[in-house]
């Protein structure tokens, strides 16, 4: 036993870092038209001290508006169309793949941690929108999270396209 509590003293401490800020990829819109950018979100994150979940990472997104769980049919094709509203949605399952008509750029975005996206494309803003397949053999899950009064979050624009998982990793 004394041998294993030496050994495991020499394994290096392992510690949370808070990320800083949160960044995701964003439908927004310029003169009209849908783009695909790479957002941080201007709030920081901060350390909870709501009970089951003290100490972790938080990052407040604002008041919510009729949040709804999605389940979409292996290979499902959304076809063109505007976000309905200003909305996060979080991919928990799946592969989402967003495309915009008059562009080449897309986004490929996958289930789970880092499948967090806002869509802001909405038609008073854009006036062709974006298109959204599902290229997977299996359903794709989306919980899709409308900002209360479609308030565009404060961010900053880091540039034009899809984050990479670099700028992800948190």
């Amino acid at each position: 036993m004394f041998i294993l509590l030496s050994l495991l003293s020499f394994l290096p401490t392992i510690t949370f870092a808070t990320p800083t800020y949160l960044n995701l990829t964003a439908i927004s819109a310029s003169n009209g038209l849908s783009t695909l950018e790479c957002w941080q979100l201007t709030n920081l994150f901060t350390t909870s001290t709501q009970a089951g979940t003290a100490g972790t990472a938080v990052e407040q997104l604002g008041s919510a508006s009729n949040a709804s769980l999605t389940i979409l049919l292996p290979n499902f094709n959304g076809g063109m169309h505007n976000a309905p509203s200003v909305q996060y949605v979080s991919f928990l399952s799946g592969k989402a793949v967003i495309s915009l008509p008059n562009s080449t750029d897309t986004a490929t975005i996958r289930g789970g941690k880092f499948g967090l996206i806002i869509a802001a494309d909405t038609a008073n803003v854009s006036t062709l929108g974006h298109n959204t397949t599902y290229p997977t053999d299996s359903e794709t899950v989306a919980l899709q999270i409308p900002t209360a009064g479609g308030i565009v979050p404060g961010h900053e624009v880091l540039h034009g396209g899809p984050c990479t998982a670099e700028e992800q990793d948190y």
